[in-house]
């Protein structure tokens, strides 16, 4: 930890100020406990928020099962498009307005201010996810679709608010690794999501054993498999209760105190507190500076942001749009192109129950072998290779891939060929989070003026979102065979699993090509980033006068 003469000393060698406050004691702090506890308290919201987003599509085909069962019918009862379409992606349009929402007010009002309810509007419509009541089915869907939009409302919070509080108080050579080990918490919430799954699913049949469907349609499906889907999403609210407490100690990030609520007084004080460094406050040199600031008045969206930010802007939430279609594509309905290359079983070869354990047991093996390990060769290794590195080489081996199973499609669905498949698939998933899933999360909080930086961060965010609202709810149809005969109930012919995937292969590609719009921040303070330092005078005075 280094001593308060040290740090005095760094300060004096190369000084980053901004308007005679002097960041630079952070962008040179070496790792402390501070920034460990804060990775924990901010990821274990996106740990929920990746359980929550990602588990529904574990129980979708149990939903059809259970409330859509048609007699006389010779598969199992499914979702019909529309009700699929809505469980699947009202959590996702909600994310997306959560997203702008508290972007905006995370400039407003603070970080710390309203971090807490997004995490209260995450437990409290879990659990309404889970009692979702009703006396018919559409009526129980409709209860469902309402508490996800606000369970997603309350996610779409967390990702410009732990970004930007994660990029505002970590330094400079380790900001990257600290915001992608946040991100990298949802590697475990998709794991946790699978492994709960298969955990519940496998004490559920063993308690109420049932035949398959085509031998039993009705008994297939136990009632007792109406508590499954409710657990699994209610299990989704304890890491955020757990997690509350935490976040309200969370300090206001120096930053924004000093640069936006303008009181460089507490902004001292906070950086004592986080760093373990004595400072005492000089208050005649406070006012020296508060007299002496020339801040830049130049407004979101202003001809000088554009001038300045216009084209990051673009390059962050587009590159964030087409990451997402595929991503989230991939994600929601991988139990369908499993189903579709024949590494599944037919669903009427088995019970509810039988057909949960191995959908979530196909996903828990890609998130443990292909998504988590993504997440922190990240984490690793992007303040040594850099963002622009990573997520041009990431949407390079995504759409590679996404191309080497589409093209070939009808060998992978041959007999014996499917692990080779899915090994492919399994690296599409390792490159999109060791690449532009991860970095489109980290550029966004560190390239925008302070005053601007949650909120273009939830704009960016926000375009991710609805890339996957296009994914979710496009390729629920897209991917329908071509052949009528052959499609899901109530769905009309689409294009076909492998035309399909060849569309998500370019859309990888467009990714790619926006990627370039996006400027490197590797070893930059956020104020260099941001140009905010060219916006301030320079008083030879330091407002933290270190002993």
């Amino acid at each position: 930890m280094p001593t308060s003469i040290e740090l005095a000393a760094a300060a004096n060698h190369e000084k980053q100020s901004l308007g005679g406050f002097d960041f630079h004691v952070m962008d040179k702090a070496k790792i402390q406990w501070y920034h460990l506890k804060a990775v924990v308290i901010t990821g274990m919201g996106f740990f929920t928020d990746a359980y929550d987003l990602f588990c529904i599509s574990l129980v979708t085909k149990l939903l059809g099962r259970i409330y859509y069962h048609q007699e006389a019918s010779s598969k199992p009862g499914s979702l019909p498009p529309n009700v699929a379409a809505g469980v699947n992606g009202v959590a996702l349009c909600g994310t997306l307005v959560g997203q702008l929402f508290f972007g905006w007010l995370g400039d407003k009002l603070g970080r710390k201010r309203v971090y807490g309810i997004t995490l209260m509007l995450m437990v409290f419509s879990s659990i309404g996810s889970a009692l979702s009541f009703g006396s018919s089915p559409k009526a129980v869907m409709a209860t469902l679709c309402f508490f996800r939009f606000w369970l997603g409302f309350g996610i779409g919070g967390d990702y410009p608010l732990s970004a930007t509080i994660m990029a505002e108080y970590s330094a400079k050579t380790t900001r990257g690794a600290f915001i992608a080990a946040v991100f990298a918490m949802q590697g475990f919430g998709i794991l946790a999501g699978g492994a709960v799954t298969v955990f519940i699913s496998h004490v559920f049949r063993k308690l109420f054993p049932a035949k398959s469907y085509s031998v039993d349609p009705v008994g297939s499906t136990p009632a007792e498999a109406d508590y499954v889907w409710r657990i699994i999403l209610l299990l989704g609210a304890f890491p955020a209760v757990l997690t509350y407490y935490w976040r309200l100690r969370l300090p206001e990030t120096p930053r924004y105190t000093a640069l936006v609520a303008k009181d460089q007084q507490k902004a001292c004080q906070d950086i004592s507190k986080v760093l373990n460094v004595e400072i005492q406050n000089d208050t005649k040199n406070n006012t020296i500076i508060t007299e002496e600031r020339n801040d830049s008045s130049f407004g979101l969206f202003s001809s000088q942001f554009l001038k300045r930010h216009g084209k990051h802007l673009l390059g962050t939430a587009a590159a964030w749009f087409f990451v997402d279609v595929a991503y989230y594509s991939q994600n929601l309905f991988q139990k369908d192109i499993f189903s579709a290359i024949g590494w599944l079983p037919a669903a009427k070869t088995m019970s509810a129950l039988d057909e949960l354990f191995k959908i979530s047991r196909a996903q828990f093996l890609i998130a443990l072998c292909g998504t988590v390990p993504g997440y922190w060769f990240t984490v690793a290794l992007i303040d040594r290779i850099g963002r622009f590195k990573i997520q041009a080489a990431g949407f390079f081996f995504m759409t590679a891939f996404m191309f080497a199973l589409a093209l070939p499609y009808n060998y992978w669905t041959a007999a014996g060929n499917h692990v080779w498949f899915v090994v492919m698939y399994g690296l599409t998933f390792f490159f999109a989070n060791f690449g532009p899933n991860a970095t489109t999360f980290i550029v966004p909080a560190e390239i925008f003026p302070a005053r601007f930086r949650s909120t273009c961060h939830g704009i960016s965010a926000a375009a991710g979102k609805a890339g996957a609202i296009v994914g979710a709810f496009g390729f629920l149809y897209a991917a329908q065979s071509q052949d009528k005969a052959k499609t899901d109930a109530g769905y009309p012919a689409g294009i076909g699993m492998k035309n399909s995937l060849i569309v998500l292969g370019v859309i990888n590609l467009f990714g790619l090509l926006f990627t370039f719009l996006v400027p490197e921040s590797k070893g930059k303070s956020l104020e260099e980033m941001s140009r905010e330092n060219e916006d301030q005078e320079q008083p030879n005075v330091d407002p933290c006068n270190r002993v």
